[in-house]
């Protein structure tokens, strides 16, 4: 069982769901501020879930995983908060919105560094 993978698909899930809701429960509902919101957690959201899936499907580990993970955590807290400010949560909530950030650039960070560590497999010039 491949729980990056799953979690990934999760959130890639939960991303296009809640930006479908935004476009079409909360049309007119959100404040321009609040839309934009709405739509930052959706694009940040869907993009770091398949980074996360490709980290996921990787035949490499460690720092490659651990990369996906941060990506997980970052996109997760980044998301949930800006989606909560949208709905009406207190605003002192964007404090936590840049933890998010840090860990999906903590994760990208890891991916790059996985491909410096191992060095990539050679093809046969044949195929």
């Amino acid at each position: 069982m491949n729980r990056l993978v799953t979690a990934a698909a999760l959130i890639g899930f939960l991303s296009v769901a809640l930006g479908a809701f935004g476009a079409h429960a909360l049309d007119g509902r959100l404040t321009d501020e609040g839309l934009e919101w709405w739509h930052t957690a959706t694009l940040y959201g869907l993009t770091h879930a398949g980074v996360a899936l490709a980290a996921g499907l990787a035949t490499r580990g460690g720092k490659l995983v651990i990369g996906g993970w941060l990506i997980v955590v970052g996109a997760v807290i980044f998301a949930a908060t800006l989606y909560a400010m949208a709905l009406g949560a207190p605003r002192w909530l964007g404090a936590v919105t840049p933890l998010g950030g840090i860990s999906m650039l903590s994760g990208w960070i890891f991916i790059g560094l996985s491909g410096l560590s191992r060095p990539l497999p050679t093809q046969d010039a044949a195929s």
